[in-house]
């Protein structure tokens, strides 16, 4: 009888750390934010704009059309001074950025490592795994 009265809560104790994981990291769930009470998923994330200077870029390619650059930089904005950055997207070639370009970014509010490029050169991601939130 005891052992299975410890078996009983050993289950639910993982149980319950698993839920508090969950709910900590960007699993979803309900959070309480100030002012919002106890289901404080109602606010939606303010984004803010910033620049990008762009310090490093992959080389042009020779063929036309779609192609993956690698951009290096810093964004500064309202609540970030030079924070240095990096990614990978898929960049129409006639508009291929350069060093010392300063593109437009969007980026959560203290957050500025979630950034995202403004930019008519940037084109949808046309690899094997999309971001969240874009296409199938």
């Amino acid at each position: 009888m005891l052992t299975q009265l410890m078996f009983v809560l050993l289950i639910g104790t993982a149980l319950a750390a698993a839920l508090v994981y969950y709910r900590r990291g960007n699993g979803g769930g309900f959070r309480a934010r100030p002012g919002l009470g106890a289901f404080g998923n109602a606010a939606p994330v303010e984004l803010e704009t910033g620049t990008l200077y762009v310090t490093g870029v992959s080389p042009r390619p020779e063929a036309p059309g779609e192609q993956y650059v690698t951009i290096s930089g810093s964004i500064s904005g309202p609540s970030v001074v030079a924070h240095e950055v990096y990614g990978r997207f898929a960049w129409d070639t006639f508009q291929w950025p350069a060093i010392g370009d300063q593109i437009p970014v969007r980026y959560p509010s203290g957050k500025p490592d979630k950034w995202q490029l403004d930019h008519p050169g940037v084109r949808p991601y046309f690899g094997s795994k999309r971001p969240k939130g874009q296409g199938y």
